[in-house]
């Protein structure tokens, strides 16, 4: 065997002439039908886990507190729609270690208009009618001033007791200060608790402690929703520039390519620069500022995430960050510029491909959109499911009692049995839950909920793969452009992808889908296992994650070129991808010099769109320029927007820079397979243009496969081609 059949028998055949072959066949059947069957039966059962989610979920458990009978407090159009504030009768009880268990204080809580602002007993209030008709605002109903207060307080009906408080995350809470090194609470250092015993205002730390403990996850997530009903549409106006942004850039670089490309180098470098000295100068500024040295582990984890910003070693760490990526960028420019210039002439002619289709600029918009549906749809899925579980009471008591903790009925309580045998104990709100079998398997339909969101999401992303690779393939295979080419070639390649190819991009996707919802696990296993001392178990796990991290990045290569053969030939899944991998090798070099030369420079111009939205947020947001302080939002977190609008925009960004990147793989796939159909004779001529041969070709020297010259190249190629072209601009100028 040849030293040429031992190359090709081990990456495949290459293609062959044939005469009838003019770019992406039309005629064609549909392909990988089961799996197509089977993802429109998984979109069903989406939809009915979305309808049971919706039905039986309510969101107000997650906005509003909720008070011992399980009513929302605030909730407009209810009794309670003017009282927004959850009062605890006795947050002394919230120090039990119980609390941190069961997420709940065993003390009645309702629901008030404001929390009380002075110390008072109900011994007191009693006796004065002023006084006691404002002390029944944090009494439950019923309580009438005929009752003497023994009678009210074993009834449960008001508190022994109100002390200064102050509102926090929507509850009352004491509050607390300090004077002379001693904890006061309004300004006292004791208080009577409303037996006639004083007590210190430090035994109200532990209990405003555990409270606070319990509700500090939901105090974060409630300040960061806060923070995006205050800033929604100033994050609207950054993504709205980062889309401004992109697409300006994407049509400059459409008629400037050389220019645009130097220009975004040069600028990447000088905003990463820019960088490093912001964060020198914040490293600077805070020398010698009291708490400035304090190290990020001393700190700890904080949930103000502005904490971090006060001290020395945060801007340190980022400009180190920086730094190396400033370097290794720089490196990467060094030692690639041959590179790098016959990469900018493939983005020109790149280029000229999107100059004809030009719609294609617009088509990330149309993938956005169905993304963002499928985020919405998995987001509020996810509340409804969250959220769908049925109110829980439980059996609370002062005094020792053999049904604490027990499930009750609040509606029945005084008159059951467990009242009976403890007559102190009370049927509070304790938790959301359930035990029917809508609940037992409501884990089972979280994970569905996840699984079908990477499934819908990946599906899109393969749509608009292949929909741009059978336009720009379109593109290429035309010998005559524009003549030979659809009128609308990003509509054509769209219905031929939707009518024939739905199983195909349904099965790419699955397989993609699966490997993600194993990263996702194994990341939840990291979770669980942080506080682990099994060192071998953690060495599995990280290799773990490695490898599906690489297979993930493989499978994503392999699925896009998939998707370009699939789209120029209508075959199945895995025989397409068997092709684009063969074809791939026959042209390793090639795929490693040019192809991903080509992604570092489109990486870079995301980079750099990044860079200008983000550094444009955060001095929006973070009130460090004067005459953004009066519009810029009052905020919590301005971490939150500044954040939201960086990963936005590198999102946006990369739908649009995709249409770039997929015109590149694509039309170097082709130039590929031209090689191998076609040897430049007047019999055989390329379809390639003079520029893109004169580019890819220039690397033929340096390929030592045979498939460098699969056909056996003829001597007077190049007056063949020149040939050829000026044939071309004929019959072009004769049009």
């Amino acid at each position: 065997m040849t030293e040429d059949g031992e190359y090709f028998g081990k990456h495949g055949e290459p293609r062959k002439y044939d005469p009838t072959f003019k770019g992406p066949i039309q005629n064609r059947g549909c392909t990988d039908i089961v799996c197509c069957i089977l993802f429109i039966i998984a979109i069903l059962g989406y939809i009915a886990v979305g309808i049971l989610a919706w039905s039986q979920g309510d969101p107000r458990k997650v906005i509003y507190p909720t008070d011992s009978r399980g009513q929302f407090c605030g909730q407009a159009g209810t009794p309670l729609e003017k009282k927004p504030l959850l009062f605890y009768f006795n947050i002394m009880k919230c120090a039990s270690p119980m609390v941190l268990l069961e997420f709940q204080c065993p003390t009645t809580q309702m629901c008030v208009e404001k929390c009380p602002d002075k110390f008072m007993t109900l011994l007191k209030a009693h006796a004065i009618s002023k006084e006691f008709d404002y002390y029944k605002n944090f009494c439950k109903e019923g309580v009438m001033n005929t009752m003497s207060v023994p009678e009210i307080l074993r009834q449960g009906l008001c508190p022994a007791m109100l002390t200064p408080s102050k509102p926090f995350t929507r509850r009352c809470f004491p509050a607390l200060g300090q004077k002379g090194g001693a904890i006061t609470v309004g300004n006292n250092s004791h208080f009577d608790d409303g037996t006639g015993r004083m007590r210190d205002a430090k035994d109200l730390v532990d209990g405003v402690k555990n409270a606070t403990v319990v509700m500090e996850a939901r105090q974060v997530v409630m300040k960061i929703f806060e923070d995006y009903t205050q800033s929604w549409y100033w994050i609207l106006i950054g993504l709205v520039i980062a889309m401004l942004t992109s697409l300006l850039f994407i049509v400059l670089l459409r008629f400037l390519a050389g220019i645009m490309v130097w220009v975004m180098i040069v600028m990447v470098i000088l905003v990463i620069g820019y960088g490093i000295f912001h964060c020198y100068m914040e490293y600077a500024a805070l020398k010698g500022q009291a708490g400035a040295n304090v190290t990020l582990q001393d700190l700890g984890f904080q949930t103000d995430f502005s904490v971090y910003l006060q001290i020395r070693q945060t801007w340190l760490a980022f400009m180190i960050i920086l730094a190396i990526v400033e370097v290794i960028i720089i490196l990467l420019l060094i030692f690639l510029r041959k590179r790098i210039l016959i990469a900018i002439a493939l983005i020109k002619e790149a280029s000229r491909a999107i100059g004809h289709v030009m719609s294609s600029l617009f088509y990330p918009l149309f993938t956005f959109v169905l993304l963002a549906m499928v985020i919405a749809y998995w987001a509020v899925t996810a509340v409804f499911l969250s959220t769908s579980n049925e109110p829980i009471y439980k059996v609370f008591n002062e005094t020792d009692c053999v049904h604490s903790r027990k499930t009750c009925d609040p509606a029945n309580f005084t008159t059951s049995h467990m009242k009976a045998e403890c007559p102190d104990s009370e049927c509070l709100f304790a938790f959301y839950g359930g035990e029917t079998v809508y609940h037992k398997y409501l884990i089972g339909l979280q994970f569905y909920n996840v699984f079908l969101f990477f499934w819908c999401a990946n599906f899109v992303t393969a749509l608009g793969q292949m929909t741009l690779a059978g336009a720009f393939a379109s593109y290429y295979w035309a010998f005559v452009k524009p003549d030979d080419m659809p009128a609308f070639p990003i509509f054509s390649a769209l219905g031929r992808s939707l009518r024939y190819h739905t199983g195909t991009l349904a099965f790419g996707s699955l397989i993609l889908s699966i490997i993600q919802i194993i990263r996702v696990l194994l990341e939840y296993l990291d979770h669980k296992l942080k506080g682990a001392q099994n060192k071998f178990a953690k060495f599995l796990l990280c290799c773990l994650k490695c490898c599906f991290w690489c297979l993930e990045k493989f499978i994503k290569f392999l699925n896009r070129n998939a998707y370009i053969m699939v789209a120029i030939y209508g075959k199945n899944f895995c025989t397409s991808a068997r092709d684009a991998f063969f074809l791939l090798m026959r042209n390793m070099i090639r795929v490693a010099v040019l192809d991903k030369v080509t992604d570092f420079l489109l990486f870079l111009g995301k980079l750099l769109i990044v860079g200008l939205v983000g550094v444009f947020a955060f001095f929006f947001f973070s009130g460090r320029v004067k005459a953004f302080e009066s519009t810029a939002p009052s905020l919590h977190y301005y971490w939150v927007p500044i954040l939201t609008v960086v990963v936005g925009s590198y999102l946006i960004a990369h739908g649009f820079f995709s249409v770039y990147a997929m015109c590149v793989d694509t039309l170097f796939l082709c130039f590929c397979e031209d090689l191998e159909r076609n040897d430049g004779s007047a019999a055989r001529p390329y379809y390639m243009s003079s520029t893109l041969h004169e580019i890819l070709w220039e690397n033929k020297a340096e390929d030592p496969s045979p498939s460098s010259d699969p056909l056996h190249q003829p001597e007077d190629e190049d007056v063949q081609l020149k040939q050829q072209q000026t044939q071309m601009q004929e019959k072009e100028e004769a049009t």
